[in-house]
């Protein structure tokens, strides 16, 4: 299922988050196609919801390089992991955390292979949905750093919220069985 199909199964109730992905999405002026669709990518994968990532990814490979797609699901990849311990770093009250290595490996962060603005745009996406604070700061200022205007940033925030928004009413309408459209999964 393509994802234009999969968004129109969204009910009623979610007519603002088509509306959205319609504007925001499919409209969008404000960003590069690969940041856009590199954002789509990442944050459907962040999401959680495999109908939503596989009709995502699939859409995203018409509007990336291969390089491009693997580097947002490296963004989804290592923020996915990240987003957990910064902010199990930043929530806790032992400041001794926050003085320990991370011990982590990241190699993604530095061999991704695309302009580091996206690559960063893309995990700062990731890291609003994920609610890392302390990563959503980081990847923020560094974006700032290398010139990116806040309207681009808060652009790919709107699409990972809209994204989010899409994986979690279809979560709920499929728990409910509301979905039948949607193919059963197989293992």
């Amino acid at each position: 299922m393509n994802l234009d199909e999969l968004i129109d199964l969204l009910p009623a109730y979610a007519k603002d988050l088509k509306l959205n992905f319609s504007s925001l999405v499919r409209q969008q002026t404000e960003l590069t196609p690969q940041q856009a669709w590199g954002t789509v990518a990442a944050s459907a994968i962040a999401a959680s919801n495999d109908e939503l990532t596989k009709a995502a990814i699939g859409e995203a490979q018409a509007h990336l390089s291969p390089e491009a797609l693997e580097a947002a699901k490296g963004a989804a990849a290592v923020m996915g992991m990240n987003n957990i311990f910064y902010r199990f770093q930043h929530l806790s009250s032992n400041e001794k955390y926050k003085s320990m290595p991370a011990r982590l490996r990241m190699n993604i962060i530095r061999t991704h292979g695309v302009d580091q603005v996206d690559f960063e745009l893309w995990c700062t996406a990731v890291s609003a949905i994920n609610g890392c604070g302390a990563c959503v700061d980081s990847h923020e200022k560094t974006l700032r750093d290398k010139g990116l205007a806040e309207e681009k940033i808060l652009a790919a925030v709107r699409i990972a919220s809209i994204i989010h928004a899409i994986a979690s009413v279809l979560q709920a309408e499929s728990a409910l069985g509301n979905l039948s459209a949607i193919p059963a999964q197989t293992a």
